[in-house]
C-alpha cells in the first residue's frame, strides 16, 4: 500500500504491523498511539474496561457495536484515568441515553487523552486477531485525514510488545493508603465500611477499585501497598491476609521483584488470595511458569469449571498471559480451567490457605458468580486465626 493511501473522508487510521490498514472515523483525542491490539466481547462496561489498569499498553477492539450508548460517569471509573491506549468500535458513539450519564464517551476520551476510532468492521478485525495473535498496531486520529501510512506501519513494527515488560510498576500506586469504600448498592451508592475488620494488605499491581470494594464489603480493613513493596514492609502492617491484585504486562518481568516478597509471605503461613496477574505472580512464586497467549481472554462471558465441585461459573476475564498448568509443582492443585481452551484458571496449595484465580470475581463489568471467593478469603483468615 502506498504511503498516501487514504479512504474518502477518513479521520482515523489503524495500521497493523503486517501492513494491513483500517480507516474510520476518529473521536476522542487526536494524535497517535502505538500498542498491542486485543478484542473484548463484553456487552456492557466499556468505561470500566478502558479504566482497567490491566489494559496498559493495549488498544481495545469492542466486538459489541453499541459502545458509548450510556455515556460515562465518575462512579464507574476503575482507576483515576483511562489506562487502555485507545479503543476501536463498529459505530461512532451517539448521544448517551442513561440517567447516570455525566458526559459523552467522546468528550471523556478527549479530556483524558485517549483515541477512539469508529466505522470499523470489527468482525474482520477480530478474526485477524484470532488468526495471527494480538498484533502490534499504530492508531492515529487526525480531523484533516492526513496519514503517513508507511510511517504508521513502521511504528507498529517498532513497538516492543508486552513480552518481557514490567508494566505493573507504571500503574501501581505511589504510596501506601487505606481503602474503606464498599460495593455500589441501590439507593445509597457507595458506602463506607465501619468498625473492625480483617486486616488485609493488598498489593497493587494495577488494582481495580471494585476489587478493593469487594474486599471491604466482605469485612476487610484494606491497606493498599505499591507493587514494589518488600516483604518486610508488608509484614510490618501485621496483616491477617495478603491479597495480590490484577495488573498488566509480563508476569515474569514483574516477578523479578514481586516473587521474592511473595515467597517470604508464604513462609509465614498466612492466607493469600490472588486475582489475574496476582494469580500468575503466586504461581511463579510457587515454582510454575507463565506463557504469552495467542490473543488472550478479554470478555465477560467466559465459562470456567471448578474442578473440585463440578460447578461452572460465567466469569469476567482480561489477560494475555496464562499459567502453564503442566509446570505446577507438587503440592499445588489446579482448581479451575477455562471451558473455552482448557487453560489454567485457578490454583491452591494443599497444605496452606493460599489460592488464586485467573479471572475477575469482582466483575465490573461482568457476572457476579464468583464473588464468594472474597468470602472464602475472609473465612480462611478466620480459620487461620482460630488455629493459631
Amino acid at each position: 500500500m502506498s504511503d498516501t493511501a487514504k479512504a474518502p473522508d477518513a479521520t482515523a487510521c489503524l495500521a497493523l504491523a503486517d501492513g494491513t490498514v483500517f480507516f474510520g472515523d476518529g473521536f476522542g483525542a487526536t494524535g497517535e498511539t502505538v500498542a498491542e491490539l486485543c478484542f473484548n466481547t463484553a456487552m456492557t462496561g466499556y468505561q470500566e474496561i478502558m479504566t482497567d489498569p490491566s489494559y496498559a499498553g493495549q488498544v481495545v477492539t469492542f466486538t459489541f457495536p453499541h459502545i458509548g450508548n450510556v455515556g460515562v460517569n465518575p462512579e464507574d471509573d476503575e482507576t483515576a484515568d483511562p489506562v487502555a491506549a485507545g479503543m476501536v468500535v463498529k459505530w461512532l458513539p451517539g448521544e448517551p441515553s442513561n440517567w447516570r450519564a455525566a458526559e459523552t464517551l467522546g468528550a471523556w476520551l478527549q479530556r483524558r487523552g485517549r483515541i477512539g476510532m469508529g466505522g470499523v468492521d470489527t468482525r474482520r478485525l477480530t478474526r485477524a486477531i484470532r488468526r495471527q495473535g494480538a498484533p502490534h498496531v499504530a492508531l492515529a486520529h487526525d480531523p484533516q485525514g492526513n496519514f503517513d501510512i508507511g510511517a504508521l506501519v513502521a511504528k507498529a513494527r517498532g513497538f516492543a510488545g508486552l513480552l518481557g515488560r514490567d508494566l505493573a510498576r507504571e500503574v501501581t500506586c505511589a504510596q501506601t493508603y487505606r481503602w474503606d469504600e464498599m460495593r455500589w448498592s441501590w439507593p445509597e451508592g457507595y458506602r463506607r465500611r465501619e468498625g473492625p475488620g480483617r486486616r488485609v494488605v493488598a498489593i497493587d499491581y494495577g488494582a481495580k477499585r471494585n476489587i478493593l470494594r469487594c474486599l471491604a464489603s466482605a469485612g476487610c480493613e484494606v491497606i493498599v501497598m505499591p507493587a514494589t513493596a518488600t516483604a518486610e514492609e508488608v509484614l510490618a502492617h501485621e496483616p491477617e491476609g495478603v491479597f495480590l491484585s490484577n495488573g498488566p504486562g509480563d508476569p515474569a518481568a514483574t516477578g523479578e521483584y514481586a516473587v521474592p516478597m511473595i515467597r517470604t509471605v508464604l513462609e509465614r503461613g498466612q492466607p493469600v488470595f490472588g486475582i489475574c496477574l496476582g494469580h500468575q505472580m503466586l504461581a511463579l512464586a510457587l515454582g510454575a511458569r507463565t506463557v504469552k497467549m495467542n490473543h488472550g481472554h478479554h470478555g465477560a462471558n467466559h465459562p470456567v469449571k471448578d474442578l473440585e465441585t463440578g460447578k461452572v461459573e460465567i466469569t469476567s476475564m482480561n489477560h494475555g498471559f496464562t499459567v502453564d498448568s503442566q509446570s505446577l509443582p507438587e503440592g499445588v492443585v489446579e482448581t479451575h480451567v477455562s471451558l473455552f481452551d482448557g487453560s489454567n484458571c485457578g490454583i491452591r496449595l494443599k497444605d496452606r490457605p493460599v489460592f488464586s484465580v485467573q479471572y475477575h470475581p469482582e466483575a465490573s463489568p461482568g457476572p457476579q458468580d464468583s464473588y464468594y471467593l472474597f468470602e472464602r478469603f475472609v473465612a480462611a483468615m478466620a480459620a487461620h486465626e482460630a488455629a493459631h
